[in-house]
């Protein structure tokens, strides 16, 4: 036989007799979640994505709520500030341990029964931490809620392109991930005045209320829809493996840890910089340019992702640039600020929108794993931030958003074939 035969026999072999094994992206994305029979083709569901926005709005407000009430929950619980501060640590360890298996677990169920028992878990953890006299069970109860926000952030964006026509998918994470800008914008500034002005708890009994409301409206404003289907559903370790995954959670890591560094401890900076610029005011601001960002992201990004990604991380550096270099000129920080939470505000739902894509029908578990690298970051930053404070004044903290914002940048450019595609 000659090899002209042997390559004409390999050119007829048929394509299914070739190993599947071989081919994660057939398994992974065999059909996207957003091009699903099933998803209606008639309006915008703007009740039901912005129901989703508002437990995105208690999930932020939760999650970071509790930095401010230090002192008024230790006096409370009769403990160290520094005990309670681990609300926040418990809450994120809860979200980190969670947020995969919870999403791995429930993949294949209905949708809204899911986010029903997600919010009603939600709902029964920050209950138990406003009655709770015992820091062991506060603790346990923070922990409890951060799985629940696990498993909410996990589903969201999948639920989110299901229950939306297909070439609208990137707008509606837009409007589902709005919450996140309007809490760090409104809802941690005004639990943390509550919590001060009146007692600790009430801060979580008022998010309790909220939360119950939330349960109505998404009883009868959010559709139902359908889990993954059996035959997609492939390992966690293979969900990271599909091409383009690895590469913006890598993003998402490195951009997040810049951000966080420099949020976290904006304080810090602006003693520095000797500014008369309060941290209420800049994270106000910071918010309310956040919320302009995620509206400009909603306009723009079913048309052009991988443009807004690089744009925003480019708009972070640059942000960053100013802080270092104008840091004497109010002018100059308030502008970088605005920059700052511009640049921010559309992240979440690029980053996404950009794991969705990627990952197909295994969106929730990829989504889940945003969520995982979202609050390790959260958690790295706290403690790289204390270092750079503690050995160094904090001014230099924007170089580390520059840095690592840059570090990402580059991520972002070599991910032009899988995950943030040309």
């Amino acid at each position: 036989m000659t090899r002209a035969t042997l390559e004409d026999g390999a050119r007829q072999a048929p394509i299914d007799a070739l190993p599947r094994e071989n081919s994660i992206i057939e398994e992974a994305k065999d059909s996207a979640p957003a091009s699903d029979p099933s998803v209606p083709a008639g309006p915008f569901p703007w009740a039901a994505l912005l129901v989703m926005a508002l437990m995105g709005f208690l999930l932020i407000a939760t999650e970071t709520m509790p930095a401010g009430l230090l002192p008024q929950i230790a006096s409370g619980l009769a403990v160290t500030e520094g005990t309670a501060g681990q609300f926040v640590s418990a809450y994120a360890l809860g979200t980190v341990i969670a947020a995969m298996p919870a999403i791995a677990l429930t993949r294949g169920l209905r949708r809204k029964p899911v986010f029903l028992v997600g919010i009603l878990g939600f709902l029964a953890a920050n209950l138990i931490t406003a009655f709770s006299t015992d820091i062991v069970l506060s603790l346990g109860a923070r922990l409890l809620a951060g799985a629940f926000s696990g498993l909410l952030w996990g589903m969201t964006a999948g639920y989110a392109r299901r229950i939306t026509a297909p070439h609208q998918a990137g707008r509606a994470l837009s409007v589902a991930s709005v919450g996140t800008p309007v809490g760090l914008a409104v809802g941690t500034p005004f639990g943390s005045w509550l919590g001060t002005t009146f007692d600790w708890r009430w801060s979580f009994g008022v998010l309790s209320i909220l939360t119950v409301v939330t349960v109505l409206l998404a009883v009868f404003l959010v559709p139902d829809a359908p889990g993954q289907r059996a035959g997609t559903r492939v390992p966690l370790a293979r969900v990271f493996a599909i091409p383009g995954v690895a590469v913006v959670l890598g993003v998402i890591v490195s951009w997040m840890l810049g951000h966080n560094i420099m949020y976290t401890y904006i304080g810090s900076y602006l003693r520095g910089a000797s500014l008369d610029l309060s941290v209420d005011v800049a994270l106000v601001t910071f918010g309310a340019a956040a919320i302009a960002g995620i509206a400009i992201t909603g306009a723009v990004i079913d048309k052009g992702l991988r443009r807004l990604v690089l744009l925003s991380l480019g708009s972070f550096i640059a942000a960053g640039a100013i802080f270092i270099v104008g840091h004497a000129s109010l002018v100059a920080v308030f502008a970088a600020i605005v920059l700052w939470g511009i640049a921010f505000g559309g992240a979440a739902a690029q980053l996404q929108t950009a794991i969705s894509a990627a990952s197909g029908e295994n969106a929730d578990v990829a989504n889940s794993m945003l969520g995982v690298a979202f609050n390790l970051a959260i958690f790295a930053a706290g403690v790289a931030g204390a270092v750079v404070i503690s050995s160094f004044d904090g001014i230099v903290l924007p170089a580390a958003l520059v840095g690592l914002a840059a570090v990402a940048l580059v991520i972002a450019v070599a991910g032009r074939r899988t995950a943030f595609p040309t």
